[in-house]
């Protein structure tokens, strides 16, 4: 990582979720919300299995990161939760071909993320960064308990048996897709937060979309950014709103060309520059007392 770029970066103390989490992630959180019972059955029912399962899979087929232990990522990581103003959790790497990361959070427990080893080969260190942001964006955001539930119908829940199973409905299964999609909008703007570089998170979605080892450095991202733009035109009748629609129910994630829109817009919003300078100034204020 380029130390005298990450020096570079405005820390936001005091950030707050609401003041950069997505206009869709807060609609559908409040929906689930309205669910009876549903945060409790989460946390009794699911929460305590999945984090034993996951816990114990992590210690026993991972790569527990920390200062000795690939201290790079370490540092990846110490630096964006600096930025995003929040505890570090646990960090794993875990041996598997698909690109991928993931989070684990129950309230009162320590949370982890676990990201796998071909992102690494994929990925420069500031996109690296940049996925550990968005991951921890879900924990800056609280997404904590209906985030278990997601990640164990995107995982599978073979492991967890009936309670699970019965859990699970269709109709559920189906919002919480849409409730996911909608918080991964935000945690993208984490990522943009940390990266401070619209581009490196721009440049991390195209190469999830398209990308491989041996063609990231022949990828080009402004044409990719005119096709998430010329794909925002054409689905802009009717019959393209319908065909997205479809395309996007049956994914835990939007669509990377509506996500490269979506930080694009973000990156020159009023909203995204105001956190920019009132942590800028904040910076400036604990430097002149001598803190940091």
């Amino acid at each position: 990582m380029d130390v005298e770029n990450a020096a570079a970066k405005t820390p936001l103390f005091g950030l707050k979720a609401d003041q950069f989490r997505h206009p869709l992630d807060r609609q559908a959180t409040q929906t689930l919300k309205q669910l009876p019972g549903l945060d409790i059955a989460i946390r009794s029912l699911l929460g305590p299995t999945a984090e034993e399962v996951f816990y114990l899979d992590n210690i026993a087929s991972s790569i527990l990161i920390g200062p000795q232990q690939l201290p790079d990522l370490h540092r990846l990581l110490t630096e964006a939760c600096a930025i995003l103003d929040i505890e570090a959790p646990a960090l794993y790497l875990k041996q598997n071909p698909a690109p991928n990361a993931y989070t684990f959070a129950m309230r009162g427990k320590k949370p982890f993320i676990v990201i796998h080893s071909s992102l690494l080969d994929l990925l420069e260190p500031e996109e690296i960064q940049a996925v550990i942001a968005h991951e921890l964006g879900h924990l800056k955001c609280d997404h904590g308990v209906y985030l278990t539930l997601a990640n164990l119908i995107i995982l599978g829940t073979g492991l967890l048996g009936g309670a699970a199973g019965s859990l699970l409905t269709q109709g559920l299964q189906n919002r919480m897709m849409e409730w996911v999609r909608c918080a991964e909008f935000t945690c993208d703007r984490a990522a943009l937060l940390v990266s401070q570089e619209p581009r490196t998170v721009a440049s991390l979605m195209m190469k999830l979309t398209g990308g491989s080892p041996a063609l990231a450095q022949q990828l080009n991202l402004d044409a990719f950014l005119d096709q998430a733009r010329a794909y925002d035109l054409a689905s802009g009748t009717e019959l393209g709103q319908a065909i997205e629609q479809m395309q996007t129910a049956p994914l835990s994630h939007p669509l990377p060309v509506l996500r490269a829109r979506e930080i694009d817009r973000w990156a020159s919003s009023k909203t995204y520059q105001d956190l920019l300078l009132q942590g800028a100034a904040v910076q400036g204020a604990r430097q002149a007392k001598g803190w940091w």
